[in-house]
C-alpha cells in the first residue's frame, strides 16, 4: 500500500511516500524552487516522491493531508467572533483567501492531483488528518519504541497548540490537548517579533541568542504574560498580544512592559534583546520541563517522543533528557510543519487503514533523515560540467583523505553527498564543514560563508563512539535536537577577566579544545554520527580523526542566510562560487576553489531576502 502525505498552504510545504510502512522519500518544496519556506502546493516534492518510489501518482492508494481546512476556518470566525469588532482589518485581509482557496482544500487538491492522474478518483482517495494527530504521527511511528508518551507542542494546528498522546504499537491516541490562543509556539513567536528577527524562521536565532543574556525578565513574564500551573498546563494574558486580532504579535501594553517598541530589524542587537531571548528561553523550559515532569509521574513509558515546532528548541530538549524523567527521548527531525506531511501519511497507513508497524530493532526508521534526492557519479559530472566547473573525479578513498587534510588545513568544504536531508538541519548530505578546533571558524563561517549574524553558533559532528568523550552526552543524538555541555576535560577555564564580559564580548574567547562548536555557556548542538546510516560522513570524520586525534567537525547547513539548503550540484556550486567555501566534495567529484574560472564567481551575499 502506497500512501502520499502532503502538507501545504501555510508554510514550509512538503511531501513524504510511504509504502507499506516504510519512508521511501519525503522533501521539502522549498529546496526545488529555492524559495525559503515555500508554502506553495508541493508539485516538486510529489514529483520526487514518485521518481525515487518508481511510481506514478495512479498507483497511489490514499493521499493524506496534514490538517483539516474546515476546522481552521472555524478557529479564524470564532475568533473574530470572540474579539469583534477588534480585529476586522485581519479579518477581511484572510476571508477572501479563505474563500477563495483554503477553505474548498479537498477540490483544490482534487484539481492539483488530476493533473497528474487524470482519470483517478481522488474524491474518495483523499483523507485529512488533524494538524496535532500528523506531528504525534511523524514523532511515534518512526519512533524506535513499541510504546511512548507524545508531546507536540507548536504555534496552532486548526484549534491545539499543544496535544499529548499515547502511542502503542500501530495505535496512536491522542487524550488531552491545550488550544488557541493559549501557546508556547506563540509566547516564543512573540518574543521573537519583539526582539527584531522574523516569526516562523527567526525563533532559533532567540535561542542562539539567549546564552550571552541573563534571564531578567523571566519573572516578568510568569508574572504578567502566561499563568504556568504545577503540571505545565498554562493560559495566556492575552491583553499584551495582538496576533488574535491584528497583524502584529505584540501590542503597546506589551512593549511598555518591557521598556519600548520592537527593535527593527536594521538595528543592532543589543543586550537588552539578549537578555528578553535568554528569559523567554527559561520560561520555556521551564514550562516544557513540567509538562514533562508531569506526563511521566502519570504514566508507565519511559519513552517520550516529540515534534511540533517547539521540539526543534534543542536546548529544551537536552534539559529533558538530563531531568531524566523519561529514560528516552526522540525527537522527529522535521518537527515542523514539513514533518506533518510525512506524519499524514503514516497516520492514513497505520490509523485509518490499520496496518501494522515494525519496530526496527533499536535503530528508528527514518534512515537517518535521508530521503531526498541523490545523484549518481555520472550525473553529478554532466551537471557540474555544464557549470563550467572544473574538477577531479578521485576515488572513495583519496576524496575522504583529500577531504580531511583540507579540514585540517582550515579551509571550509562544501561537502555534497548522497540523499539530501528532511527537515531543517543538514546532517553530513548537505553540509559545509570546518575544522572545530579552530578559534577562528565560527566568524569566518558566519561572515565570509553564510553572510549572517556572528552569534549564531554552529554544530558539532562527532563519531557516535566519541561522544561521551567530548560531551556530557553518552546516548545518540543523529539529528542535532539534543544539546549538551561540552566535557570537563576538553573545557578552558576562563580568566576573571574573560568571565567578567557582558554579551556579545563573550563570542570571541576561546571555550574549549573544540571553540567553534562550543557555545558562550559551554554548550553544542550535537550530531552523533553513525555509520550505519550516513558510512561516508562517518568515514570522513574517521580520517580527520586519524589525521589530527579530533573526531569532531563543525557542521552546517550548505546555504547562506535566507536561502533553502542545496538540493542539486548546481545549487551546490552556485553556493560555492558565492561564497568564500574553499573546497567542495559533490560525490567523488573535488573542486578547488582557486581553480576554477573566476567570471564564474557570483554576487551572493544579497540575494536571498533575510531570513
Amino acid at each position: 500500500m502506497r500512501i502520499l502525505g502532503i502538507s501545504a498552504f501555510y508554510h514550509d510545504s512538503a511531501a513524504a511516500l510511504v509504502e507499506d510502512g516504510r519512508i521511501v522519500a519525503a522533501a521539502q518544496e522549498e529546496r526545488f524552487t529555492r524559495k525559503k519556506h515555500d508554502s506553495s502546493f508541493p508539485r516538486r516534492a510529489i514529483e520526487y516522491c514518485l521518481e525515487e518510489a518508481g511510481t506514478g501518482l495512479s498507483d497511489v492508494d490514499y493521499v493524506a493531508f496534514y490538517d483539516k481546512p474546515f476546522l481552521k476556518f472555524e478557529r479564524l470566525l470564532e475568533t473574530y467572533v470572540a474579539f469583534a469588532p477588534k480585529g476586522f482589518r485581519s479579518f477581511s485581509m484572510a476571508i477572501p483567501l479563505w474563500l477563495r482557496e483554503k477553505l474548498f482544500q479537498k477540490g483544490l487538491l482534487s484539481r492539483e492531483l488530476k493533473t497528474h492522474a487524470p482519470d483517478f478518483d481522488w474524491e474518495q482517495r483523499l483523507l485529512f488528518a488533524e494538524h496535532h494527530q500528523s506531528h504525534a504521527a511523524s514523532a511515534f511511528f518512526p519512533s524506535p519504541f513499541e510504546d511512548a508518551v507524545v508531546l507536540t507542542m507548536d504555534g496552532v494546528g486548526e484549534w491545539a497548540t499543544t496535544s499529548v498522546g499515547h502511542g502503542r504499537g500501530n495505535q496512536l491516541e491522542m487524550v488531552r490537548e491545550i488550544h488557541f490562543p493559549h501557546s508556547l509556539g506563540l509566547l516564543y513567536s512573540a518574543f521573537t517579533y519583539y526582539t527584531g528577527f522574523k516569526v516562523n524562521s527567526g525563533e532559533y536565532k532567540v535561542m542562539g541568542l539567549a546564552p550571552y543574556g541573563e534571564p531578567k525578565y523571566a519573572q516578568t513574564i510568569l508574572d504578567h504574560l502566561i499563568d504556568l500551573k504545577d503540571d505545565g498546563s498554562y493560559r495566556l494574558d492575552l491583553s499584551y498580544f495582538d496576533y488574535c486580532t491584528g497583524l502584529r504579535m505584540t501590542n503597546d501594553r506589551f512593549h511598555a512592559l518591557f521598556g519600548g517598541p520592537p527593535r527593527n530589524p536594521q538595528d543592532l542587537v543589543t543586550q537588552r534583546e539578549m537578555d528578553l531571548a535568554a528569559s523567554v528561553q527559561a520560561v520555556i523550559e521551564e514550562a516544557v520541563l513540567r509538562l514533562t515532569r508531569s506526563l511521566a509521574a502519570e504514566n508507565g513509558s519511559r519513552n517520550l517522543c516529540l515534534a511540533g515546532g517547539v521540539a526543534l528548541n534543542c536546548v529544551a530538549n537536552g534539559k529533558v533528557l538530563r531531568d531524566g524523567r523519561f529514560e528516552h527521548i526522540w525527537v522527529q527531525p522535521a518537527a515542523g510543519d514539513a514533518g506533518g506531511a510525512l506524519g499524514a501519511a503514516l497516520t492514513g497507513y497505520h490509523l485509518f487503514q490499520g496496518q501494522p508497524r515494525h519496530v526496527n530493532g533499536g535503530l528508528d526508521n527514518m534512515s537517518g533523515s535521508y530521503l531526498g534526492p541523490a545523484f549518481e557519479q555520472a550525473e553529478i559530472e554532466r551537471r557540474l560540467g555544464a557549470t563550467g566547473a572544473v574538477f577531479e573525479t578521485l576515488d572513495d578513498q583519496t576524496l575522504i583523505a583529500r577531504t580531511a587534510s583540507a579540514l585540517a588545513d582550515g579551509k571550509a568544504v562544501g561537502w555534497f553527498q548522497g540523499r539530501m536531508e528532511f527537515g531543517p538541519r543538514a546532517l553530513g548530505g548537505r553540509s559545509i564543514l570546518g575544522d572545530a578546533r579552530s578559534p577562528t571558524m565560527q566568524s569566518v563561517l558566519n561572515l565570509k560563508v553564510k553572510y549572517r549574524e556572528s552569534f549564531r553558533p554552529f554544530a558539532p559532528a562527532v563519531l557516535r563512539e566519541d561522544v561521551a568523550d567530548w560531551f556530557e552526552l553518552d546516548g545518540d543524538s543523529p539529528y542535532m535536537l539534543l544539546v549538551a555541555d561540552v566535557a570537563e576535560p576538553h573545557r578552558r577555564k576562563m580568566t576573571a577577566e574573560e568571565q567578567a564580559l557582558f554579551g556579545i564580548e563573550k563570542l570571541h574567547v576561546p571555550r574549549s579544545d573544540i571553540p567553534a562548536v562550543t557555545h558562550v555557556d559551554y554548550s553544542a548542538r550535537i550530531q552523533t554520527v553513525h555509520g550505519e546510516t550516513n558510512p561516508r560522513f562517518h568515514a570522513l570524520l574517521s580520517a580527520f580523526k586519524a589525521q589530527t586525534g579530533c573526531p569532531v567537525l563543525v557542521n552546517t547547513s550548505f546555504n547562506v542566510r535566507g536561502e533553502p539548503i542545496v538540493c542539486t550540484p548546481e545549487d551546490a556550486f552556485r553556493c560555492f562560487m558565492g561564497t568564500e567555501i574553499e573546497c567542495l566534495a559533490v560525490g567523488n567529484a573535488f573542486l578547488d576553489k582557486d581553480r576554477q574560472d573566476p567570471e564564474l564567481k557570483q554576487d551572493y551575499k544579497d540575494k536571498f531576502e533575510l531570513d
